[in-house]
């Protein structure tokens, strides 16, 4: 367990909670006594509710997240408010995401505190990361509460963390094993393994490791062009992949470490777009075969009590072979190879219980090869050096930041490269609590941030501009967080809600959309869009007894237009994709070992393409899911067995135009814990 100083009175309220159960002759069942006289006790957890947060956050953990109808990290996004998925299909199709209307490059993806970075287009697909070994998943926007972070997260519009599992055990146990089995319709099968082992009293280790297969195949109608119905079947969206990683855990008298190996290996057809216009042809040639692997690690320490620094450093190499032989289009059989290197070190002071501040350096190399024809073969380097504070009164939090950015790239070519880029950005936060006795908190943000443009978007062959202008977002935020609990004999409730309106702009937007397959993007300078939104999330819990219910309801009005040419006819319309209103709702009950959970989701009317004319008008679309799931205890071992039904009233809908989605669909999901 991790150790924190404390002072006097600190220690001996901690010696009075450990002597109080002794006293009156308390011994745990699982407790043993050691040989010189003392007792080894099960790891007791302590936890409080959290502090308001001062940024917009929202975030799934735990029982909530386990019981949650999705297959991915993607699936799961789909129940945040402000936040917008592109789905090509099914299981093997890509899938991004989009916060608030600014562009998928804007989004920063953590994996356990480290950006996963992909300098070749700017996006991660998040698809390809189970929710299996996930215990958290939380969306930021601006950037996180905490200032004592890293330089890379200050540089986002927004960010998403995912954070892995976490070893914990009793003090008889030194192992911890899972095993789960997924199955399903689309001939879906898709078993996992994890162990968990702990060395001695300091440090510990996880090994979890995933396959699945599934064929993507599934039945769809829709409409031709002719104006009669038809179905089909989806194809080639079949996917092959293997997922391990492996780490260690380790805690110091003043801190702790953390190490990470990760390997993703995965074939996968995508299924492309239907052309109405042309009966019964549908394009469905593309494969692609990925390759993923890096290595991260953290060290954080507080060697004096008002000093605490963390180290974070990752090598990282992707390779991805794209194909498409499509008859009415260009032959692509392209491979390309990307390599990371990054550091980041971070170092807060404490310098009144009610001020710190923090100072945040990141160094970071990437390189991308092809075999393409005059490929460039680009190299980048950049530094982020960030300096924030915060100071923390009893209703009053404010806090502020200042981003440097500095990148350099270096191609094969003198003359072919971008010019050097230098640039500074802040970000102003402030959050007040007018209430003393109630749990009522207003909040607001500005933030300036700086986005240089890809790989893909300077130098692919062809298409690249090296002249590219960069994008510039700002963001202005308000909003109001309440909370309220109520407590009763063997009964308790809470009521969570939170509200915020926002004004955002983008200057010189760059929108990536697909030509004649989804691995070629022509690029789109809108040059400048302003959004305005609505986010509110509201969440209620109640239990009593072995009963218990939590609903989460979401909802997002969003208004992103293009102002970029006031003489053009669709000048102020709707930016594509971006449905004005959308929203979704969870509940869940639970009695005992047995649990039920309704999901469900909407996204409204919106546009595939600039002009918001009839032709390019894409209809709202909803699903309803349900689940129910048992849980077995039998001694030291835990079984849950769940049973889940996705698209309830077969709903035919295509999240992006010409690409359905599948209709009604279940998955069996077997667990054995040990």
């Amino acid at each position: 367990m991790r150790h924190r100083r404390g002072g006097p009175a600190v220690r001996a309220s901690l010696l009075l909670l450990l002597a109080l159960p002794c006293r009156a002759g308390a011994q745990h069942p699982t407790d043993t006594l050691t040989v010189d006289g003392s007792y080894d006790i099960e790891e007791i957890v302590v936890t409080a509710r959290r502090a308001t947060e001062i940024i917009p956050t929202q975030k799934l953990e735990g029982k909530a997240l386990e019981e949650l109808n999705s297959h991915s990290v993607a699936d799961a996004l789909r129940y945040f408010s402000g936040i917008q998925i592109k789905d090509y299909g099914g299981i093997g199709g890509l899938k991004t995401v989009n916060i608030r209307s600014m562009g998928s490059q804007h989004v920063g993806v953590f994996f356990d505190g480290i950006q996963i970075g992909n300098a070749q287009n700017g996006t991660v697909d998040l698809g390809r990361f189970s929710l299996d070994n996930m215990e958290a998943i939380s969306v930021y926007n601006g950037q996180k509460s905490s200032i004592f972070q890293s330089a890379k997260d200050f540089a986002s519009a927004s960010a998403l963390y995912m954070e892995t599992r976490r070893p914990r055990f009793d003090s008889i146990r030194t192992d911890n094993f899972k095993a789960t089995l997924k199955g399903g319709s689309f001939k879906t099968v898709n078993p996992s393994l994890l162990w968990e082992h702990k060395f001695g009293r300091r440090i510990r280790s996880s090994l979890n490791t995933e396959y699945m297969y599934t064929s993507g195949e599934y039945r769809f109608s829709y409409a031709k062009a002719d104006g009669y119905d038809t179905t089909e079947v989806r194809k080639n969206g079949d996917v092959r992949l293997f997922r391990a990683e492996a780490a260690l855990f380790g805690d110091l008298d003043d801190g702790e470490w953390r190490a990470k190996a990760y390997f993703y290996d995965s074939e996968r057809g995508y299924p492309g777009y239907i052309d109405r216009n042309i009966p019964d042809h549908i394009r469905n040639q593309d494969r692609q075969w990925d390759t993923n692997f890096f290595l991260q690690g953290s060290l954080t320490r507080k060697p004096l009590p008002f000093y605490t620094f963390f180290i974070k450093g990752k090598y990282a190499y992707d390779y991805l072979h794209y194909f498409s032989d499509e008859e009415d289009s260009m032959y692509i059989d392209n491979r390309y190879r990307q390599q990371e290197a990054y550091v980041s070190s971070a170092h807060m002071f404490s310098i009144f219980p009610w001020w710190s501040a923090n100072l945040s350096v990141d160094a970071q190399w990437n390189r991308l090869e092809a075999d393409l024809v005059d490929f460039v073969y680009p190299k980048r380097y950049t530094v982020l050096a960030a300096a924030a504070t915060s100071l923390q009164f009893s209703r009053i939090s404010v806090q502020g930041s200042l981003l440097y950015t500095h990148v350099t790239d270096i191609t094969k070519w003198k003359g072919t490269e971008a010019g050097a880029k230098n640039e500074f950005t802040p970000t102003a936060i402030v959050s007040w609590k007018p209430l003393r006795r109630h749990d009522l908190s207003l909040r607001g943000f500005y933030k300036r941030i700086f986005r240089m443009p890809t790989f893909n978007d300077l130098y692919y062959t062809e298409i690249g501009n090296k002249n590219l202008k960069p994008e510039y977002t700002e963001q202005y935020n308000a909003g109001v967080v309440y909370g309220r609990e109520w407590h009763r004999p063997e009964s308790s409730y809470r009521l969570d809600i939170q509200l915020d309106g926002y004004f955002n702009k983008v200057k010189d937007k760059i929108v990536a959309m697909p030509a004649d397959n989804q691995f070629r993007w022509m690029m789109l300078n809108l040059g400048y869009v302003e959004i305005r939104g609505v986010d509110a999330v509201a969440g209620i819990s109640m239990e009593h007894g072995r009963f218990a219910a939590t609903a989460r309801f979401s909802y997002t009005y969003q208004k992103a237009q293009d102002f970029t040419d006031p003489s053009s006819d669709h000048y102020g319309d709707q930016i594509p994709y971006i449905p004005w209103h959308s929203g979704s709702a969870v509940v869940g009950i639970s009695w005992g070992e047995w649990s039920l959970n309704y999901s469900f989701i909407y996204t409204g009317e919106r546009y595939e393409q600039a002009a918001n004319t009839l032709y390019n008008y894409v209809q709202p679309w909803y699903t309803h899911d349900m689940s129910l799931a048992r849980e077995i205890h039998m001694r030291h071992v835990r079984m849950r067995i769940c049973a889940e039904i996705n698209n309830i009233f077969n709903q035919q809908y295509e999240v992006v135009q010409c690409y359905p989605m599948p209709g009604t669909n279940f998955r069996i999901i077997i667990s054995i814990t040990l």
